[in-house]
């Protein structure tokens, strides 16, 4: 499953590599891409090992507002 999420409060590489980090260390998480400009992180998971919800509360952890 892909899904696709707006993120504000991303502002540097510091961002990137914290939410790409965290959020591609979760079970089922195949790829994490996150795009600045565009204040966008597209996930790409299994939804049968990890959550959308789960995905959102470990960007939350890490100090970033899911619009």
């Amino acid at each position: 499953m892909k899904d696709t999420l707006k993120v504000q409060g991303m502002s540097c590489n510091h961002c990137v590599n914290s939410i790409e980090g965290s959020v591609g260390e979760l079970a089922g998480v195949s790829t994490v891409k996150v795009d600045l400009a565009a204040g966008e992180v597209v996930v790409d998971f299994d939804n049968e090992k990890t959550s959308l919800e789960q995905i959102k509360e470990t960007i939350e952890e890490q100090g970033y507002d899911i619009v």
